[in-house]
Parts: C-alpha cells; sequence; structure tokens
C-alpha cells in the first residue's frame, strides 16, 4: 500500500459495497468480465444468461461455473435464466433479479444476439430475432430500472453497444442499427434522468476475443490478419480490458459522467 493509505483510497472511490447490481448477458465473455469485476467491487450480483445460447456456443456450463465461482469468494448472488427472445422476459427476468437481491441500483444491459449474413438475405424471423432480443429486451428492463431508481435518488444504468453504431459491418446491418438505436435510447434517458441521481452510458467495445467470435480464432493466420487490420493498436481486446470502464461509469467515480459513450476500441474509431 502507498504511504498514507492511498491505495485503500483510490478503491474506495470505485467500490461498490452496498450496490446491487443485474447484469444481463453476464455468464460470458465481455458480460462474465464485468460481473467479477462489479463482484471485486464489493456488489451483489445477480446475472441474466440464456441457457440455449451458452448451449449454442459449446459453454452450456457457463452461468454454474460463475456461480461457483462467485460462491467461492463469498459474493451474494443469484443466476437468472431467461430467454429474451420471448415478448417480456426483460420485465420478468428484472422482477427476479429484485425478488433474489432487493432494489436493483445498477443495471448493465450486454446481452445481445447477430448473425452475419448479406443485407438482402436477412429473413423477417431472423431481423424479428435481432430486435426482440437487441432492442425491446432493452426496453423492458429499463422500464423496469428506471422507476426505482428515480425514486431512491441513485442508479447507474449502461447499455453495451458496439463500434458498429458509428462503423457497422455490412454483414451485421440489422445488428449495428439496433445497437444505434439502443444509444440514442440511453442518451434520451440520460437528459430524463440526470437531476434524479441516475446515470446513463454507453460502452462500445470494438473488436474483443470473445465466446461468439471464437470461430475466427481458430485459424491462428487468420486471427493475426483480422487484429492486425481491426483498430491501430493491431490487435484484439480482452473482456477484462471492457471491465474496467463498466466500473468506472457504475461506481462513485463516475458521478459526473452521463450521456457519454465510451469507446473501447484499440482506436477503430478513430
Amino acid at each position: 500500500m502507498t504511504a498514507g493509505g492511498g491505495d485503500a483510497r483510490v478503491a474506495a472511490r470505485f467500490s461498490m459495497a452496498g450496490r446491487r447490481a443485474f447484469v444481463t448477458g453476464g455468464s460470458l465473455s465481455i458480460g462474465r468480465a464485468i460481473v467479477m469485476a462489479f463482484a471485486d467491487a464489493g456488489a451483489e450480483v445477480a446475472v441474466q444468461y440464456a441457457p440455449a445460447a451458452d448451449a449454442g456456443l459449446d459453454h452450456a456450463g457457463a452461468a454454474a461455473e460463475l456461480a461457483g465461482l462467485l460462491r467461492e469468494r463469498g459474493v451474494r448472488h443469484a443466476m437468472v435464466a431467461a430467454d429474451f427472445g420471448d415478448a417480456g422476459a426483460g420485465t420478468r427476468a428484472f422482477a427476479a433479479a429484485e425478488a433474489a437481491l432487493g432494489a436493483i441500483d445498477v443495471l448493465v444491459v450486454c446481452a445481445s444476439v447477430q448473425q452475419r449474413e448479406a443485407f438482402v438475405d436477412i429473413s423477417a424471423s431472423e431481423r424479428e430475432r435481432q430486435t426482440r432480443i437487441n432492442f425491446h429486451a432493452t426496453v423492458e428492463l429499463l422500464q423496469a430500472a428506471v422507476p426505482g431508481m428515480r425514486a431512491r435518488g441513485w442508479g447507474r444504468i449502461l447499455t453495451i453497444g458496439s463500434i458498429n453504431q458509428t462503423r457497422p459491418d455490412p454483414e451485421l446491418a440489422i445488428y449495428a442499427a439496433l445497437k444505434s438505436a439502443q444509444h440514442n435510447l440511453a442518451i434520451n434517458l440520460a437528459r430524463q434522468l440526470a437531476g434524479h441521481g441516475v446515470t446513463v452510458n454507453n460502452l462500445s467495445p470494438g473488436l474483443v476475443a470473445t465466446a461468439r467470435n471464437a470461430w475466427r480464432r481458430v485459424d491462428d493466420a487468420q486471427w493475426r490478419v483480422i487484429q492486425a487490420n481491426a483498430n491501430p493498436m493491431r490487435r484484439a481486446g480482452l473482456p477484462e480490458e471492457m471491465a474496467g470502464a463498466a466500473l468506472l461509469l457504475c461506481s462513485e467515480a463516475g458521478s459526473f459522467i452521463t450521456g457519454a459513450d465510451l469507446q473501447a476500441t484499440g482506436g477503430a474509431h478513430l
């Protein structure tokens, strides 16, 4: 520890002790890293996960593994299984999180889906699936979270966006458009809630090595090329590198930051 207890004072600024957080899409990758960062900072954490989605990424036991890790660390937590493809699932999941932990102080909207294909080939069912999970569920979660946070005079809302908001990938047209819509919603709510002690921010990752893009890393040579062309740093980010930004925006350290879009892209947005 530094002289005078400086380490402790710095840690206190980022402390989430006494806070209850709900992280959607929290069983894998960026969501999981955020869950662990919040837990390390002292928060109680509810984690939404979709069993079918985890299984589809060859991580069927991800939620159980995470729960075991939180239990070992003595973190009060709850695991909430929910398929955001079902209407009303966001509302029900938030209610389950509050039933398990109590009033939620921090909401991180991380769950999303994408499918790479040419724009003209996107089916109506796929468009509706992405819209349901990536936008309608977000609205449900926010409508469930905002009244309580506003009434208590404190809250942190963080939406996880994407570099695709401003640099849309041609093969991710619907995903990119929906991330832009989510960002617009975050800005709207940030203005509405700023006077009530509630901040609303967006975190936009660039290329990050996640379970969802593991298929791109099977060929090492191809992955090196992808990384080299992804950003000026010429590498992919790690989920843990997103967690620090989330901790800033969801703790007291970020109390005067609202309506921000933090670009965690390795410079790809420049």
